[in-house]
């Protein structure tokens, strides 16, 4: 199963006053003078490492002046979901990361909000999801991994950043499921962000790790992990050592989106800033040094494309997570 939004750059000029940051007209360099980003999550995890990526980005590309970043945890992302909805006049200079799990915790209830209670921005980038060891374990490859797990299901627990039936929960049974277990009897445990969740595997709680394939990278380079498997059709660049799982006979692939959200009842030239923004630095060398680094897809839709997108996805994942038993 793949899920991928289609490409389109959405750009915009915008030219009013604003009171959360002045763009100049269009043809200017400059577009807006702060960003204040909100991450629903901890530090070290992909929505982390996104909103600070993206903020480096337009920072040093000159498209925004100063960006600041605000972890807040809680409520499996619902925390800063009702935050930004419950204060969202004061908030209109803030910028929400979200990704597939904003959809997943709708329609399990972890959070009674939906995208629909948010102004939609912009998805920005796709990262592929990688299962990952530590890099002194004796399991070398997925074959290795699922030979552990008919051994001793109960002793090859699986790791994630999410809460169960979350987003590295799914990705765990979809690759599982495809490779002929019983999802529903994996043995997964939950941790509070992705970098809770790689210390946990680094600390030995954990047999493997089902992570974000960006949070893995540095790691992996570092060699202090292995990446046994990525979700990609094809091997990625930022780190080609790592193999398909679809090359070890699993026939899974999936990319996980992510991207911005604004407070509800967002003024429309802030919204078309934020827009003007995000879209030209997807031209710059900050941000292909970012997405680079990270291996990251660049993937980009605006307003209403970025809309219909959710709202399949919606339907896709719905009927998948019945399928697996989560809903």
């Amino acid at each position: 199963m793949t899920l991928k939004l289609g490409r389109r750059a959405l750009m915009v000029a915008a030219t009013a006053a604003m009171s959360f940051g002045t763009p100049v007209l269009a043809g200017g360099h400059q577009v807006l003078d702060s960003i204040h980003f909100l991450i629903p999550g901890g530090a070290g995890g992909g929505w982390d490492g996104t909103a600070r990526g993206t903020g480096e980005a337009l920072t040093n590309a000159g498209l925004v002046g100063t960006a600041s970043y605000e972890n807040m945890s809680g409520g499996g992302g619902g925390k800063a979901i009702g935050y930004l909805i419950e204060n969202a006049e004061s908030n209109h200079g803030t910028l929400m990361v979200n990704s597939t799990p904003i959809i997943i915790r709708s329609l399990t209830g972890v959070f009674p909000q939906n995208f629909r209670d948010l102004t939609l921005v912009a998805g920005t980038i796709g990262d592929y999801a990688a299962m990952v060891v530590p890099a002194d374990s004796n399991i070398d490859s997925m074959a290795d991994l699922l030979a552990a797990y008919d051994a001793d299901p109960n002793s090859t627990a699986i790791g994630g950043g999410s809460v169960p039936g979350g987003m590295d929960h799914l990705v765990a049974a979809m690759v599982m499921e495809a490779a002929g277990k019983d999802a529903l009897e994996v043995k997964y445990i939950p941790y509070d962000a992705g970098g809770k969740a790689m210390a946990a595997l680094l600390s030995g709680e954990i047999k493997a790790l089902s992570t974000g394939f960006s949070e893995a990278v540095a790691l992996a380079q570092a060699g202090e992990v292995k990446i046994l498997g990525v979700t990609s059709d094809e091997r990625v660049g930022a780190y080609e050592d790592a193999p398909t799982m679809k090359e070890q006979g699993i026939d899974t692939t999936f990319v996980n989106w992510r991207g911005f959200f604004g407070a509800p009842g967002l003024p429309e030239d802030q919204l078309a800033a934020y827009q003007d923004a995000i879209a030209k630095m997807y031209d710059t060398p900050e941000w292909e040094a970012v997405r680079a680094r990270n291996g990251w897809v660049n993937i980009h839709n605006s307003g209403d494309d970025f809309k219909a997108f959710l709202e399949n996805q919606e339907k896709v994942i719905g009927d998948l997570m019945k399928k697996l038993g989560f809903l």
